[in-house]
């Protein structure tokens, strides 16, 4: 294909995304297909001579389409959003062209630097302090990782690092296997499974702090403090405890400020990282902003742009207070990674890195601030349309508090009654939810997810799921 070609074919598919976007609400929602449905649509091996490319763009709908969960549907209330703007879809054709690794400045300044500077323009729209603002006297700055899972196992990985090396300091003679076989990190049973598994890779133990309904499903700060203690009595070493804000299941806050008092240096010295994924976007919100007091507390911070700020997958913002404190955990000093300007690298612990920061430059030059709170204040409003549907029925009950753009709900009755609506929902395959247990209880979640969803597919998807209730509860006891 040469540049003639790829001008006509490149027109071609930006019509083929317009249309599939513009018509994604006709698409069944949820795929019906089984595993291995793939394979027996295309050949066992790849062709000997090449294909045509209308024979390849054919067989986008022959054999990928029937097997696409469209996540930008209108009725996709499933998980929580992924992002999606036209905006991120140029840029990120500009990335792939330039194609550049930066895994330097020397490696490619543009990459380097628009990715330290997106960074301080978000970080000045969540008005983070300054200590982790790289454009100003602190020693902190931000730096785009793949995944909330990254982050978090970036920071536990920095953490225990530090602690080692503290520890080191004032005992010298201590093997450093001994240390890390006793150190033990802090997350809520409320937590992303990302958090479980950051403490198998790095091999520490990690321990789940219990939550109450009682309490939101929040992180107490006694409950921190009593384990830490227990824990130091018993010869162990605490250094890591994860913040989330905005759980998975529930959308639940911990309360930050009160952690930070219990974690921080005054007390012990604990690594304080907050997970703050999906919710961390409505951030940018003065109303919102509240839910983010105490951050100061933080050693590092992190939370998905690709979630619900118009920045397409992958973009993961995370924020340290130190930069040495990453540059310490991963620094590797290579020849061939030499160059003139050494102080201006990056810090993470991966070679590779895309240059996704276009995606943010784009985005929010495209959008500006006020059309991505616009955007998620929509949602938000949407989220509370859909509670007061859900409240006005008294055969439902709402689970836990609707903050942002999640709504967790559930029939009055048995866990069998939900998980068969549940199940005749998601096969019916107009709309797709998927479900969390919350005290025992099994319960639908509906998350606003789509960029194009308004008031009138609230509505049909709510009068599906009565339909829905109403026939699975005159067969079922309930």
């Amino acid at each position: 294909m040469d540049t003639t070609e790829f001008r006509r074919r490149g027109k071609e598919m930006v019509d083929l995304i317009a249309d599939y976007l513009e018509n994604i609400e006709q698409r069944t929602v949820y795929p019906d297909v089984e595993p291995g449905y793939l394979r027996s649509l295309i050949p066992e091996e790849a062709p000997e001579e090449p294909d045509t490319y209308e024979d390849v763009v054919k067989d986008i709908e022959r054999v990928i389409m029937p097997g696409v969960t469209h996540w930008h549907s209108p009725y996709f209330y499933a998980y929580f959003p992924t992002a999606n703007s036209f905006p991120a879809m140029l840029a990120d054709m500009l990335s792939g062209a330039i194609g550049c690794i930066g895994f330097s400045w020397a490696a490619s300044p543009a990459c380097t630097e628009l990715e330290t500077v997106m960074m301080d323009w978000l970080g000045k729209m969540l008005k983070l302090p300054e200590d982790f603002i790289a454009g100003t006297h602190g020693q902190g700055g931000g730096v785009i990782q793949g995944t909330a899972s990254e982050a978090t196992l970036v920071a536990l990985l920095a953490a225990r690092c530090r602690a080692v090396r503290m520890i080191l300091a004032s005992d010298p003679q201590r093997p450093e296997t001994g240390i890390t076989s006793k150190l033990v990190a802090y997350s809520s049973d409320q937590a992303h499974c990302s958090v479980e598994r950051a403490g198998m890779i790095a091999g520490v133990r990690m321990k789940k702090i219990p939550t109450e309904q009682s309490d939101k499903y929040a992180v107490q700060g006694e409950t921190l403090r009593r384990m830490i203690q227990e824990d130091k009595a018993a010869g162990l070493i605490p250094f890591y405890f994860c913040a989330t804000l905005g759980t998975t299941p529930s959308c639940a806050f911990d309360h930050i400020t009160e952690l930070g008092h219990v974690s921080g240096p005054a007390l012990y010295k604990i690594w304080m990282h907050i997970d703050a994924a999906y919710a961390g976007s409505s951030f940018i919100c003065p109303e919102f902003r509240p839910l983010l007091n105490g951050i100061e507390f933080a050693d590092s911070f992190n939370f998905n742009a690709h979630k619900w700020l118009l920045v397409n997958f992958d973009c993961s913002t995370m924020w340290v207070k130190k930069r040495s404190d990453l540059i310490g955990a991963f620094e590797m000093d290579p020849l061939y990674l030499k160059h003139d300007h050494q102080e201006s690298g990056r810090y993470f612990c991966t070679d590779n890195s895309l240059f996704r920061s276009l995606k943010m430059w784009f985005v929010f030059r495209i959008y500006g601030l006020k059309g991505l709170q616009d955007y998620i204040r929509k949602h938000v409003e949407l989220a509370k349309e859909f509670e007061s549907l859900v409240r006005a029925d008294q055969r439902f009950e709402i689970s836990a508090d609707v903050v942002l753009g999640l709504v967790c709900f559930r029939l009055k009755g048995s866990n069998e009654v939900n998980e068969t609506l549940l199940k005749r929902i998601n096969n019916g395959r107009k709309i797709h939810l998927v479900p969390c247990l919350l005290s025992g209880q099994f319960v639908l979640r509906f998350a606003l997810c789509a960029r194009t969803t308004e008031s009138r597919h609230i509505r049909e998807a709510w009068q599906l799921i009565t339909q829905l209730a109403e026939e699975v509860m005159q067969e079922l006891p309930h």
